[in-house]
C-alpha cells in the first residue's frame, strides 16, 4: 500500500440530502457565477452556474437534489497537498500576489495558473465538493453524485499545473478509500491526460486509472505502453476522433477492463474539451459520444461521481453537462425541448473568442449536437489490442 494512501484520517459524517441514494445529487456553488482566472485566461468563460441554472429551467433539478458545495479546509487538503503549497495558495489569495520565490516553487502566477481573486476559495470549493461526495458515497450501498467544478485532473502535490491548483478527483478518491472502499476506478474523458490523477495512485493497487484524451496534446504524457506501476490503462486516440470510434473504445476496451477490477466505486472525468466545438483539442465529437460514455460508464459500479474538467467553449459545456444529468436521472437530452427561460440562459453566455463572436443558432435552441459518426480507423483498433 503506497504511503499516501495509507495516511487516513477521521471523516465527518456525510451531509447529503435525505432523498438521496434513491435519485442522484448535483453538487455546485455560486462562487463559480462571478469568480474569474482573467479576461484572456481560457477559463474566463462561465461554466457551472449556466449547468445549475438550465438543470432548473429544464425542470431537471429541484432544491431536494442540490448541494452546495463546502469549501475544504487546509487540513482537509493536506490529505494529498504539501501543508506550505496550500499556504502559499491562501496568502496568494490574501495579499493578491506572489513573490518570484513562490512563482518558481509553486508554479502560481504563472504557466495558466494566474493569481485572481478567488485563487484559494474556488479550487478549494471543487475540492471540498469531491471529498463531500467521497466521503457520501463510502457511507452508502450505491448512489450516483455530479459534482460540476470537479475534474481539476493535473493538480500536482506542491505545485499548480495546467489550470489546477488542487487536484480534486485524487481527494475525492482518497476519501473513498478512507471511508473502507476497497477498488476505486477512475475513467477520465478529457482532451488532456490525467497525469495527476496517475501519478497519484502509481503504486496503488486499490485504485486503476483510465485515460482517454488527444495524442501528442498537452501535456505529453500518457502513452498506451505506459501502464503507471500496472494500475494505469491509457488510449492515446488520433485527431478528430469520432462518436463511433469513442463507442468503439469504451464497448470494447473500456468497459471490459472496468468488469475485470470490480470496483466498488467510479470516478468518471467528464471534460468536454474532445468536443468538436471546442478550441483546446483537435478532436470531433459530439455530446451524445460524452453522454453515452457517461451511461455504460455508470453501470461498472454500484456508487459513481461524475465530475467535471476541460470545456473551453461555454455552451458546448453548459449543453453537454446538462445533458449529462438529464442522462443521470434516465432523461434523454435529445427529448428535451428548450424553454423560454433555458434559451435566455444560453443567449447571455459571453465567449472572448473568435467562435463567440457568432455562434450557431443551434447553440441557444437544442442540447444535444447532431451525432458524429465515423469510420473506426486502425489506429483506435489498434489501442484496444494493447488494452488486452
Amino acid at each position: 500500500m503506497s504511503t499516501l494512501v495509507s495516511q487516513a484520517q477521521r471523516l465527518p459524517d456525510p451531509a447529503i440530502p435525505n432523498v438521496f441514494p434513491d435519485r442522484p445529487i448535483l453538487i455546485g456553488s455560486e462562487i463559480y457565477r462571478t469568480s474569474r482566472y482573467g479576461v484572456t485566461h481560457p477559463l474566463s468563460i462561465q461554466r457551472v452556474t449556466p449547468v445549475m441554472d438550465l438543470a432548473r429551467a429544464l425542470n431537471l433539478l429541484d432544491d431536494s437534489r442540490f448541494v452546495d458545495s463546502p469549501m475544504a479546509t487546509a487540513d482537509e487538503l493536506a490529505r494529498f497537498h504539501a501543508p506550505d503549497y496550500v499556504a502559499a495558495v491562501i496568502a496568494a489569495e490574501r495579499d493578491g500576489f506572489v513573490s518570484d520565490a513562490a512563482k518558481e516553487r509553486y508554479n502560481i502566477g504563472r504557466s495558466g495558473n494566474p493569481v485572481f481573486p478567488e485563487i484559494f476559495s474556488r479550487p478549494a470549493t471543487a475540492a471540498g465538493a469531491s471529498l463531500l461526495a467521497g466521503r457520501t458515497l463510502a457511507a452508502v450501498e450505491r448512489g450516483t453524485i455530479h459534482s460540476l467544478a470537479g475534474g481539476t485532473h493535473h493538480g500536482r502535490p506542491a505545485m499548480a499545473y495546467g489550470f489546477c491548483y488542487f487536484n480534486d478527483p485524487v481527494l475525492g478518491i482518497l476519501a473513498m478509500l478512507d471511508g473502507g472502499l476497497a477498488r476505486v476506478l477512475y475513467v477520465d474523458l478529457d482532451a488532456h491526460h490525467g497525469d495527476g490523477v496517475q501519478d497519484a495512485f502509481h503504486d496503488e493497487d486499490r485504485v486503476l486509472t483510465i485515460s482517454i484524451h488527444e495524442d501528442d496534446r498537452w501535456p505529453r504524457t500518457g502513452p498506451a505502453e505506459d501502464r503507471a506501476g500496472g494500475m494505469a490503462r491509457n488510449f492515446p486516440v488520433p485527431r478528430d476522433l469520432n462518436d463511433s470510434e469513442l463507442r468503439f473504445l469504451i464497448e470494447e476496451a473500456i468497459l471490459p477492463i472496468g468488469e475485470d477490477f470490480r470496483p466498488d466505486a467510479i470516478v468518471i472525468q467528464s471534460g468536454c474539451d474532445a468536443l468538436a466545438d471546442d478550441p483546446q483539442s483537435r478532436l470531433s465529437l459530439s455530446n451524445n459520444a460524452i453522454w453515452d460514455a457517461v451511461d455504460s460508464l455508470s453501470s461498472l459500479a454500484p456508487r459513481v461521481l461524475v465530475v467535471g474538467g476541460g470545456g473551453y467553449n461555454p455552451w458546448a459545456v453548459a449543453r453537454c453537462w446538462t445533458g449529462i444529468w438529464a442522462r443521470l436521472n434516465g432523461v434523454d437530452p435529445r427529448s428535451l425541448a428548450i424553454t423560454d427561460e433555458a434559451e435566455s440562459i444560453l443567449r447571455s453566455l459571453v465567449w472572448n473568442h473568435s467562435r463567440g463572436r457568432n455562434p450557431p443558432e443551434h447553440w441557444f435552441m437544442t442540447i444535444a449536437d447532431d451525432p458524429l459518426h465515423g469510420d473506426v480507423r486502425q489506429t483506435v483498433q489498434n489501442l484496444v489490442r494493447s488494452a488486452r
